[in-house]
C-alpha cells in the first residue's frame, strides 16, 4: 500500500515570510519518509472544518512550483482542484508546467467541486451541479487532446478551444497521472472509469461499507466501458490522529486495503504537519510494503 501526505493547513506557528521554510521542510521531510505524493488542497479560503477561514491558505499551482524545486522524487498534485476555479486550458498548462519541471511528477487531481460558497465569496464561476460536471468532462477531454499534441479545434459541453496548443508536451509517459476526486456513483465513479488513473474516496467510519458499495459501483462502471477496474488505483483520504501511534495507524491502513484501497492519503487536523507526524507516517509506510 502506498502512503501520500496532503497539506491543508499552513498556521504554523512563525510570521508569513516562515511559510516557506516549513512548507519546504515538510516536503523534504515527507520524500525523506519514503511518501509517494505530497499533495496540496485547491482552495483560495481555509476550508478545513477544524480551522478558521481566515487562517493561512495558499494556492495550490504556485505551491507545487515552489515545491518542484525543493524536492527530486516524491510526486506532486492537488487532492483536488475544482473543474471550475481555473479555465481549463489554463490548468492543464500548470500541470504540463509542474511535470516539465519536475521531470514528470506531476499528478491531475480535479473534481467537479463543492464550494459554491467559496466562489462567491472570491468572485469565481459556482454553477450547478450539472454545469460543474459539464465543465469536468471538458477538462479531462481538453488535458488528453494537449497531451497528445491534438491542435485541433475543441468544441464540448462548456468550453470551446480554436486551437489548443500544449508546447511543451509533457515529461510523463505517456502523460501526467489523472485523479479523479469524488464519490458520486452516477457521474462520478463513470468518469473515473472512463478515464481516470486513480480515484479517490472518503474514510467514513461505517465498517468500510460505504467505501465496498463505492468501489462495487466503480467495478460496474468499469466493466460496463470494459476496462479492468484493477487498472485504476483506489486512494482514500483519511486523518493522523494526534501523537497516533504506528501500529494503530498501520493496522487502520491494513483494514483498509483489506476492503480493496491501494493508497491512503493522510491529512492533519486543525494543525500543520510536525516531523513527529510524518516520521509516524513513514514508518508506516515502510512496514505496508515490507507486509
Amino acid at each position: 500500500m502506498k502512503v501520500s501526505l496532503s497539506i491543508t493547513n499552513f498556521s504554523w506557528p512563525a510570521p508569513a515570510r516562515d511559510i516557506g521554510e516549513h512548507l519546504a521542510a515538510t516536503a523534504r521531510a515527507a520524500e525523506s519518509a519514503g511518501l509517494d505524493t505530497v499533495w496540496v488542497a485547491d482552495h483560495l479560503i481555509q476550508s478545513d472544518p477544524a480551522s478558521h477561514p481566515d487562517e493561512p491558505m495558499l494556492e495550490a499551482y504556485t505551491t507545487l512550483g515552489f515545491l518542484v524545486g525543493q524536492t527530486r522524487t516524491v510526486r506532486l498534485g492537488t487532492m483536488v482542484t475544482g473543474a471550475t476555479f481555473r479555465p481549463p486550458a489554463l490548468l492543464i498548462k500548470a500541470v504540463t508546467t509542474l511535470d516539465v519541471l519536475s521531470r514528470g511528477r506531476a499528478w491531475l487531481g480535479i473534481g467537479a467541486g463543492y464550494q459554491t460558497s467559496e466562489g462567491s465569496a472570491m468572485g469565481l464561476d459556482s454553477p450547478s451541479v450539472s454545469q460543474r460536471f459539464d465543465v469536468l468532462a471538458d477538462t479531462i477531454d481538453i488535458a488528453g487532446r494537449m497531451w497528445a499534441g491534438d491542435q485541433s479545434p475543441f468544441h464540448g459541453r462548456r468550453h470551446s478551444l480554436d486551437h489548443p496548443i500544449g508546447s511543451p508536451l509533457p515529461v510523463s509517459e505517456p502523460r501526467p497521472r489523472l485523479l479523479i476526486g469524488g464519490t458520486g456513483e452516477r457521474r462520478t465513479l463513470r468518469l473515473v472509469a472512463q478515464h481516470a488513473d486513480a480515484c479517490n474516496l472518503f474514510d467514513i467510519p461505517d465498517g468500510g461499507a460505504t467505501v465496498r458499495r463505492q468501489l462495487s459501483v466503480l467495478a460496474r462502471h468499469c466493466a460496463d466501458v470494459g476496462r479492468p477496474v484493477e487498472d485504476i488505483e483506489k486512494t482514500i483520504s483519511t486523518a493522523l490522529a494526534p501523537d497516533e501511534p504506528v501500529s494503530r495507524f498501520v493496522d487502520h491502513c491494513g483494514s483498509l486495503g483489506d476492503i480493496g484501497i491501494d493508497h491512503v492519503v493522510v491529512i492533519t487536523r486543525g494543525t500543520p504537519w510536525t516531523d513527529e507526524a510524518i516520521a509516524t507516517l513513514g514508518a508506516a509506510a515502510a512496514q505496508l510494503k515490507a507486509a
